[in-house]
């Protein structure tokens, strides 16, 4: 044996090991000991079911619609799906889709978009924000991203070797970053900024003038903005509000759509990007070379639901409802708690102590109390303060089953003498 191959180490790793990419971990790949905090939810659940068989849990973790599509929509599906004309592939988008995304843009918003270039349709935002990337980020540009938030864009930045700057969401600034303290090295080196109001998961709503200033200062420092507007039809403290109806806004970025959270398509894989016409045509373009499209008979469905107003209406009316429920619910426990400007979640502070003695130095550690001791699912955000989030997107049938579980979740944290060091 040589001398070089002696003083190799003994592995046991099959050579596949060392050719990951650096971007997912190198030859360190699949080896972190580190726990997904939505597994440490999961392990949660499942020992709280095994050590308590006959409690229900009372699930507020659930991050998506517990209803199906509308009738409407399903039926609209059922009758394209047998058009042999939507059999193929859908590539960049059918035109009803995009025709039936303006009108919606134009009667929502009064935003006038023209449906050919300045709309394109995605498979579900998180493509969107996967690609987005891929258009503007070489090796050390930089995508500011509100914190806490969704992370998919700041991952796909990293992939292409930029930098992500942490934009943190105060309550004392009603969940709006601090646009001026950003330094001007940071600002020199930043591509995109990555939006989202109504935000996820604090449920704040951004102001005209934050937009405005957002847009300003977009084309003083020359940064192209996107923002996340999946949760915009669920926007309870006013009119929706497009960051696109900002004058200059369309100058500046563009604005990603879901079909999810306002029209009950959960897992029908529907958005669009639309806004300034170029960024539209490069994520054209890197989406030309990453699917075929969305299948067509789903765009169709899509665009019907679209053209419905009383969609969106009748969930936000019913999302609304029961977020005033849970609000008066968890005051009554102790929790500062009110309806949120906007979303299907409720983003409140996390209480430091239990009655039993046990202390909670961050929010997952009162994620994991509430789940295991209580049977009461919620998620943990430790990103900018330490908060839990509660969603109103749990299973109930009708109004009568939202009280119940109303009543039950009163009474299980009245037993708990939770406490906060507010």
């Amino acid at each position: 044996m040589s001398t070089a191959a002696a003083s190799q180490p003994e592995t046991n790793d099959p050579y596949i090991q060392s050719l990951f990419a650096e971007r997912i971990g190198g030859a360190q790949y699949g080896k972190g000991t580190e726990i997904y905090k939505f597994e440490k939810i999961k392990r949660a659940k499942r020992k709280a079911l095994a050590d308590h068989p006959d409690r229900q849990l009372l699930d507020f973790g659930i991050g998506e619609n517990d209803s199906m599509a509308p009738a409407s929509v399903r039926q609209t599906m059922q009758q394209e799906v047998d058009r042999l004309e939507n059999r193929g592939y859908a590539d960049n988008g059918v035109a009803e889709y995009k025709d039936a995304a303006a009108r919606f843009m134009q009667r929502n918003f009064g935003v006038q978009l023209d449906a050919a270039t300045q709309i394109n349709h995605c498979i579900g935002s998180k493509p969107a924000y996967a690609m987005l990337p891929a258009c503007f980020i070489n090796p050390g540009d930089i995508t500011m991203m509100t914190v806490p938030g969704y992370p998919v864009a700041g991952t796909h930045t990293r992939y292409y070797g930029g930098d992500v700057y942490k934009l943190p969401l105060l309550a004392e600034n009603n969940f709006l970053p601090d646009l001026d303290v950003i330094p001007d090295d940071i600002f020199r080196r930043t591509k995109l900024m990555i939006l989202n109001y109504p935000n996820s998961p604090t449920g704040g709503t951004a102001p005209a003038e934050f937009f405005e200033k957002v847009v300003q200062l977009a084309k003083e420092k020359e940064f192209v903005v996107v923002n996340d507007a999946a949760h915009i039809m669920l926007t309870f403290d006013g009119k929706p509000r497009s960051f696109l109806e900002t004058p200059g806004a369309l100058d500046v970025g563009v604005e990603v759509h879901s079909m999810s959270k306002g029209y009950d398509m959960i897992g029908w894989r529907m958005g669009f990007v639309a806004g300034h016409p170029l960024v539209v045509q490069a994520f054209a373009d890197v989406k030309d070379n990453s699917d075929s499209g969305q299948f067509i008979a789903t765009q169709k469905a899509a665009a019907a639901a679209l053209d419905d107003d009383s969609i969106p209406e009748k969930i936000r009316a019913k999302y609304r409802r029961r977020m005033e429920k849970l609000v008066a619910v968890l005051n009554d426990a102790g929790f500062e708690a009110s309806v949120p400007g906007g979303t299907y979640f409720l983003y409140t502070k996390t209480p430091t102590s239990a009655a039993s003695g046990e202390t909670f130095a961050a929010a997952e550690d009162a994620t994991r109390f509430l789940i295991e001791e209580l049977g009461i699912v919620t998620v943990p955000w430790d990103d900018a303060g330490s908060f839990l989030r509660f969603s109103v997107t749990y299973m109930a049938e009708d109004e009568a089953a939202e009280d119940a579980l109303m009543a039950e979740t009163a009474k299980r944290l009245a037993g708990a003498g939770l406490q906060w060091k507010f």
